[in-house]
């Protein structure tokens, strides 16, 4: 089944790093643009960052540029947000997507969730206060 799936969430204190990795089942991820979300409670999704197809373009949401890095490595079908010195407002569960079939050719990146096509079930990340 094609599918992504997220792991790496975990609870952890303030000023911790921690990595999110989202790895493409039954496809390859290589050529395909990715972003990362994350949303808390009902409120709508708020984009983090995201990566063109051949990892040449990188855009951060504000609030990501500096503490987040977004790298990708195709040898294990995996694209990677690493988090540094995480803070409480981190707290949010955090999906991967992807243009499965919107944008498949990978040049497109966009920012907006609703861009996206192809989203993997989410991971928890908690920060307490």
């Amino acid at each position: 089944q094609v599918q992504l799936v997220e792991s790496g969430g975990a609870s952890v204190q303030s000023g911790e790093s921690l990595r999110l990795s989202c790895t493409a089942s039954e496809f390859t991820l290589g050529h395909y643009s990715v972003a990362w979300f994350r949303q808390t409670g009902g409120n709508e999704r708020e984009a983090v960052a995201c990566i063109k197809g051949d990892g040449k373009g990188n855009r951060y949401a504000d609030e990501a540029q500096g503490p987040f890095t977004l790298y990708r490595d195709n040898n294990k079908n995996t694209v990677y947000l690493q988090m540094h010195s995480v803070k409480p407002n981190d707290t949010a569960v955090y999906s991967c997507a992807t243009g499965w079939l919107v944008f498949p050719e990978g040049v497109k990146f966009p920012i907006q969730y609703y861009e996206y096509d192809l989203w993997g079930q989410g991971t928890q990340v908690t920060v307490p206060s």
